[in-house]
């Protein structure tokens, strides 16, 4: 086997399945997890009758870059949504199995392990940047989200010897676990950095339209590659989802977009892959990308939980005020992420996800996800503001 699988970390729903072992919670009370951020919300139901409309479709192969409709459908949303100066479908796009295994193969196909193969990751972080990078022969680089960079890397601490052993830069906005923004001005200058040392990055943009102002939408990539005049979007490439957007986590459709000279190597290595969307998916996502009501309802949803929740738990818990994604990230009383969320699934029945099983210690023994933990509100409005109910009585009565 691979050897390099022996590096690959526990994930972080094993060891909070091992952290629950042996403890008992109370009967009485239903299970409320707020661990695993898969929307409960209904999925976009026009997008199930399209699926089903083309079943019979199920009998042919489909090819790795997708149909041209579908393509045209992507890059019309992505157009309108970042305010584009038109994105070549058939260059620029490609349709994807879900972010998560177009993130993992995508890092497999560009490192270049003959090289130093550094790879940026936030930290804490989506543990998938982490294992793409360890199996594709790479190390990773960990910058730290603290609460004095409103929770987004420091790319400014970062050396330049170190930046000339990068070889891509992840970013996760808005992110996960933390639900920060990343500024458009924060964009460009790391696609100043990535021209000066070579790098490529890669926005991974899956919580994009789960976001409380909307007045506000936050900026991508491509955006701020458009504001710089950059309409060939060196260096930069975007994924994009379904999942959360249309609460489609099963229809593992998502895309691919940016630079043509890095989706044409992807493309080919993609062909090998075997990761071609089946044709009845692809007609289901062009119904849900060119539809827009659905997604605004599901944002007044999302708001009406955040907002509900916010009001039992800000007086007894601190936590950045989200701006997009559907996560809360609070610091819990006395410091212990792994003790607090053992002790409330044993007497409140509810789970959560330590903050420290999100990330790495850092050079200096800290770690930016401990004494934290991740809250998705991904339940409906009744469960959600129950679990939330429970964790103020446990936190009132512990303290």
């Amino acid at each position: 086997m691979n050897p390099d699988l022996d590096a690959l970390k526990p994930y972080p729903f094993e060891k909070l399945a091992a952290l629950k072992v042996g403890v008992t919670p109370p009967e009485g009370l239903a299970h409320i997890p707020l661990t695993i951020g898969e929307p409960q919300h209904a999925p976009f139901a026009a997008a199930l009758e399209t699926l089903q409309a083309h079943q019979q479709a199920f009998a042919r192969y489909p090819a790795t870059a997708g149909i041209h409709e579908l393509r045209m459908a992507i890059a019309g949303w992505a157009t309108r949504r970042f305010g584009l100066e038109g994105l070549d479908p058939d260059r620029q796009v490609l349709p994807v199995n879900g972010t998560r295994e177009a993130i993992f193969a995508f890092v497999q196909a560009a490192l270049d392990r003959t090289r130093p193969a550094k790879v940026a990751v936030p930290n804490p972080f989506y543990q998938i940047y982490e294992g793409a990078t360890l199996l594709a022969g790479g190390r990773p680089l960990y910058l730290d989200c603290l609460a004095e960079t409103g929770f987004r890397p420091d790319v400014d601490a970062v050396p330049a010897d170190t930046w000339r052993e990068v070889q891509i830069v992840f970013l996760c906005s808005p992110g996960n676990p933390t639900g920060a923004v990343t500024p458009r001005t924060e964009f460009e200058k790391l696609i100043a950095l990535a021209d000066e040392f070579d790098f490529i990055i890669a926005s991974d943009e899956c919580y994009s339209e789960l976001y409380l102002d909307e007045s506000a939408p936050p900026p991508g990539l491509l955006e701020a590659c458009a504001a710089l005049g950059r309409h060939d979007y060196r260096r930069c490439l975007v994924f994009h989802s379904l999942s959360k957007r249309s609460n489609l986590p099963g229809l593992r459709s998502g895309f691919v977009a940016g630079d043509a000279a890095l989706i044409a190597p992807f493309k080919r290595y993609r062909t090998y892959h075997g990761g071609a969307m089946s044709l009845p998916l692809q007609h289901a996502s062009i119904t849900a990308w060119n539809d827009e009501a659905h997604v605004r309802a599901n944002r007044d949803a999302y708001r009406e939980k955040f907002a509900a929740v916010t009001d039992i738990l800000a007086p007894i818990l601190e936590f950045p005020i989200p701006e997009a994604s559907f996560y809360l990230w609070p610091a819990v009383p006395g410091g212990d992420d792994e003790t607090f969320t053992r002790s409330l699934f044993a007497e409140e029945h509810v789970s959560v996800l330590p903050g420290a099983y999100m990330g790495r210690e850092s050079n200096d023994g800290s770690h930016p996800g401990r004494g934290r933990v991740r809250l998705a509100l991904v339940a409906e409005l009744e469960a959600t503001v129950e679990a939330a109910h429970r964790i103020r009585r446990f936190i009132e009565r512990s303290s």
